[in-house]
């Protein structure tokens, strides 16, 4: 995002706008930080400038259109197809089994409005989950932005590019989990921002999610607040017959 410096009144509008303080004052003028600014575009949709400053760039550089593509909640990423930063599959696990019995689905969200994130913190998460047997997403947004993905590492051109948002998501067999929660705590004091873990699991014969008993044992507080799936997707993945390799 830009200001056009000859239409700007410095009334200041859009700063609040700014989901990750990229707007500023500075000596007399509002400019856009462009080191902080992630392309997300909501400033823009506001529709607050009463002279029509703001201008979205338009992202023929490289760089610029990666924040674009991962911020702007509009945006398509060509791996997935769809609007948002996950891929369906942490939606729609009655359709495709993603999620099996004995495995837990992980979704590690950092930054969110308000902070945003750099790659080299989404690189510190990623690495330290591949230290378990983590199965990263092949049409997650940042896999495909790893440069190795049993490491976990991302590619060396991304680590200072910033971002709205981002969501490192694999599955984990389950006896791991527990052990995957206490190295997060470790990893959250290392990272410049904030993150919040995604839970998924298929409920056991008792009706219950034994991915919540494993965030239970290591004093982590779990919402039941999320997308509960009751097999009424078409066509339904047959979870009865999966094969012993799974």
């Amino acid at each position: 995002m830009k200001i056009n410096q000859e239409k700007c009144v410095t009334c200041g509008n859009c700063i609040p706008y700014c989901p990750v303080s990229a707007i500023k004052r500075e000596n007399g003028s509002v400019v856009v930080s462009m080191k902080e600014c992630v392309e997300c575009n909501i400033c823009w949709r506001a529709d607050v400038c009463p002279t029509d400053a703001l201008m979205p760039d338009d992202l023929t550089d490289k760089y610029r259109a990666f924040r674009n593509t991962f911020s702007d909640p509009l945006k398509t990423h060509k791996a997935t197809n769809v609007l948002g930063r996950g891929t369906e599959e942490m939606k729609t696990n009655d359709v495709t089994g993603t999620f099996k019995p004995g495995f837990a689905g992980i979704g590690v969200e950092l930054g969110r409005p308000g902070t945003g994130t750099y790659f080299y913190d989404v690189e510190k998460v990623a690495m330290a989950c591949a230290e378990f047997d983590a199965d990263f997403a092949a049409q997650n947004p940042v896999t495909t932005v790893m440069e190795d993905t049993n490491t976990g590492k991302i590619k060396d051109e991304y680590l200072n590019e910033r971002t709205l948002s981002a969501i490192v998501e694999f599955t984990l067999p389950l006896d791991q989990v527990t052990d995957l929660f206490e190295r997060l705590k470790e990893v959250s004091k290392e990272v410049e921002t904030v993150f919040s873990i995604d839970l998924i699991s298929k409920v056991d014969d008792n009706g219950e999610l034994p991915s919540l008993k494993e965030a239970q044992k290591v004093g982590l507080t779990a919402y039941k607040n999320g997308k509960i799936n009751i097999g009424l997707g078409r066509p339904r993945f047959d979870f009865d017959n999966i094969k012993e390799e799974f």
